[in-house]
C-alpha cells in the first residue's frame, strides 16, 4: 500500500514544476524579442508570446514614441505598433493547451482589473503561473489518481 500512496504524488508534483519551468522560459523569450522589436525604447505594450499586454489600459501615463529628429525638424516618426504577428512555436502551442482553462480565467481577470487601471501586464505575470500551476496540478492529481485507482484493483486479489 505505501508504493501506491508514493505514486499518488508523482504527476501531481512534476506538472506544476514543469509548467512553471516554460512559463519561465516562455518569459525570459518575450523579454528578448520584446527588447528587440522597441530597440530597447519604452513601448506601452508587452507580447508574451502572441499575447498582447497593455501595461496603462486607461492611458494615464501616455509614452513618447517619437524618434528624435536628426536632421531636419520635420525628418521626425513616431511608430509604436499596436499589433505585431508573431508565429508561436510549437512549444507555446503545446503549453497554451496544455493549460487552456487558466489561461481563459487569466484572460478574463486581465481585462477585468484593466478595467480598473491595473496593468495587464503585472496582472497577468500573478495571476498565470498562480492558475496555470493550480491547473496542472489538479491535471497532475488526477492521473495520479487513477493510476493508483488501477494499480490498486490489478493487485487486489480475485474473489
Amino acid at each position: 500500500m505505501r508504493t501506491v500512496t508514493a505514486r499518488l504524488k508523482r504527476w501531481s508534483a512534476i506538472l506544476p514544476i514543469c509548467g512553471l519551468l516554460y512559463f519561465a522560459l516562455g518569459t525570459a523569450h518575450s523579454i528578448r524579442f520584446n527588447r528587440e522589436v522597441h530597440n530597447n525604447r519604452p513601448s506601452r505594450y508587452f507580447y508574451w508570446s502572441i499575447i498582447r499586454l497593455d501595461s496603462d489600459p486607461l492611458n494615464r501615463h501616455p509614452i513618447s514614441t517619437t524618434v528624435p529628429c536628426k536632421n531636419a525638424p520635420g525628418d521626425c516618426a513616431s511608430w509604436d505598433p499596436g499589433f505585431i504577428w508573431i508565429d508561436p512555436g510549437w512549444g507555446t502551442q503545446i503549453y497554451f493547451w496544455a493549460v487552456i482553462p487558466a489561461l481563459a480565467l487569466t484572460a478574463a481577470s486581465v481585462r477585468g482589473f484593466a478595467r480598473l487601471g491595473v496593468s495587464e501586464v503585472k496582472s497577468f505575470f500573478v495571476l498565470m503561473p498562480i492558475l496555470s500551476s493550480l491547473w496542472l496540478f489538479l491535471v497532475g492529481w488526477l492521473v495520479d489518481w487513477f493510476r493508483a485507482k488501477r494499480q490498486a484493483r490489478l493487485l487486489a486479489p480475485a474473489r
